[in-house]
C-alpha cells in the first residue's frame, strides 16, 4: 500500500510539474529580448488603459477606448472614456469623445462598422462596476454623427460572462469573444492553470445572443475581412490565430486555418490590404506584475501576418521591453503611421515607420 501511495505521489508531482513548466513556457519566462523597430515613436499621454483602437478605414480617425484598470481593481473605479485621434491633424491628440462619462463607462474591446448606407457604429464592450460583485457585462451601441458620439443602446445577456472583445459585421450584429467559460473565481483559475477549453465566441443577431464557437482556450482578440467573410480570432495562450469561413447569410463560422505566431497575442487589426496586425505579450507572466505595479515592465510586440502563397507569414514590426510602453495590446496601421494602445499605462505609441 506504501509503494502505491508513493508511486501515485510521484504522479501526481510530475504532472503538477509539468503543468507548471508549460505555463511557464506559454509565458515566454526563457524568452530573451531584443528591442527594435525601423521607426519612430512619439507617447502620446491623455488616455489611462487605452486596451483597444481601430481607425475608421475612410477618414484616418482613429477610436480609442480607455479604461484605468488598476482603480477599478482598488475599488476606486474613476470615468473611462472613448478618445478620437485624428492621424491627418498635423498635431494630432486625443480627443475625449465621452466627457459627460461617470464610473458606469468602462470600455474594452470595441469595433468601428461602416455601412454602405452611411450609417456609422462603434461599438464598444462595457464592464460597468456594481455596489458587490462582478461588474455588469454589455455591449453599447454609439453612432457616429458629426464627429461625435450618440449612444444608441445598450446589449446584455447572460452569456457574456468574461467579453474582451468583439467584431461588428453588420447594423447591430457582431460576435463576441468571452476570455472564459467561467467567471471569476476558482473555476476561472483552473481553467486558466489547467488551459482548459470550453470559451465561447458568441454571436448577436436578430435581437438575440447565441454561442457561434464553442471549446476554446482564451480567445481574446477577434476582428474580420472587409468583405466580412473571414473570422480571424486571437488565442492568447495557445499562441495562435484562429482563421474561420463566415457565411454571410447565416452567420455560421468554419474553421479553415490555424496560425501560430509563437507570443501572447491580444488584439487584432488589418489594414487596407488586408494584413492582420496584432499587439502580442512575448512575456505573459510579467503583465501580471502591471496590475498592481506601475513602475513594473512588460515587454510589448506587434506582430504582422500576412498571406504567403497558400500559408502565412508572421513578422515581428516592434519588439520594446517595456520602457516605451508596457504590455502592448493592440495595433492598428494606416499608411506608415502604426499606433500602439496598452492594457494599463497612460498615453498611445503614434509611430512613423521607415
Amino acid at each position: 500500500m506504501r509503494r502505491v501511495l508513493g508511486i501515485s505521489l510521484l504522479v501526481i508531482v510530475a504532472a503538477a510539474g509539468v503543468l507548471v513548466g508549460r505555463i511557464v513556457w506559454i509565458g515566454g519566462a526563457f524568452r530573451t529580448i531584443e528591442p527594435h523597430f525601423a521607426g519612430r515613436c512619439r507617447l502620446v499621454t491623455g488616455a489611462v488603459g487605452p486596451e483597444d483602437l481601430t481607425i475608421h478605414p475612410k477618414t484616418g480617425v482613429a477610436y480609442i477606448s480607455a479604461s484605468d484598470r488598476r482603480a477599478m481593481r482598488q475599488g476606486k473605479p474613476v470615468a473611462g472614456a472613448i478618445f478620437a485621434y485624428d492621424l491627418n491633424a498635423p498635431d494630432a491628440h486625443l480627443v475625449n469623445l465621452t466627457p459627460k462619462a461617470n464610473v458606469s463607462l468602462q470600455p474594452h474591446g470595441l469595433s468601428l462598422w461602416v455601412g454602405e448606407d452611411g450609417r456609422e457604429v462603434l461599438y464598444v464592450i462595457n464592464h460597468a462596476p456594481t455596489p458587490s460583485g462582478p461588474p455588469l457585462h454589455t455591449v453599447e451601441a454609439f453612432d457616429l454623427v458629426n464627429g461625435g458620439l450618440v449612444h444608441r443602446a445598450s446589449f446584455s445577456d447572460p452569456l457574456l460572462v468574461m467579453p474582451n472583445d468583439l467584431v461588428a459585421v453588420g447594423y447591430d450584429r457582431f460576435y463576441v469573444t468571452n476570455t472564459h467559460n467561467y467567471p471569476p473565481g476558482w473555476m476561472q483559475g483552473a481553467e486558466t492553470f489547467l488551459q482548459l477549453p470550453g470559451a465561447k465566441v458568441i454571436l448577436y443577431a436578430n435581437g438575440t445572443f447565441r454561442p457561434a464557437i464553442e471549446g476554446l482556450i482564451f480567445p481574446n482578440g477577434i476582428n474580420a475581412s472587409a468583405d466580412g467573410r473571414t473570422i480571424y480570432v486571437a488565442l492568447t495562450t495557445p499562441r495562435r490565430i484562429l482563421v474561420y469561413d463566415r457565411d454571410p447569410g447565416t452567420d455560421v463560422l468554419t474553421k479553415r486555418d490555424e496560425i501560430f505566431v509563437g507570443s501572447g497575442a491580444d488584439n487584432i487589426e488589418l489594414d487596407l490590404d488586408g494584413n492582420l496586425w496584432v499587439g502580442a505579450h512575448p512575456k505573459l507572466l510579467k503583465v501580471n506584475a502591471l496590475v498592481d505595479d506601475p513602475a513594473a515592465l512588460a515587454p510589448s510586440q506587434v506582430l504582422r501576418v500576412s498571406r504567403a502563397g497558400s500559408g502565412y507569414r508572421v513578422d515581428e514590426v516592434y519588439l520594446n521591453a517595456g520602457e516605451q510602453i508596457a504590455a502592448a495590446s493592440v495595433a492598428a496601421v494606416r499608411g506608415r503611421r502604426l499606433l500602439i494602445g496598452q492594457i494599463f499605462g497612460d498615453g498611445i505609441l503614434d509611430c512613423t515607420m521607415d
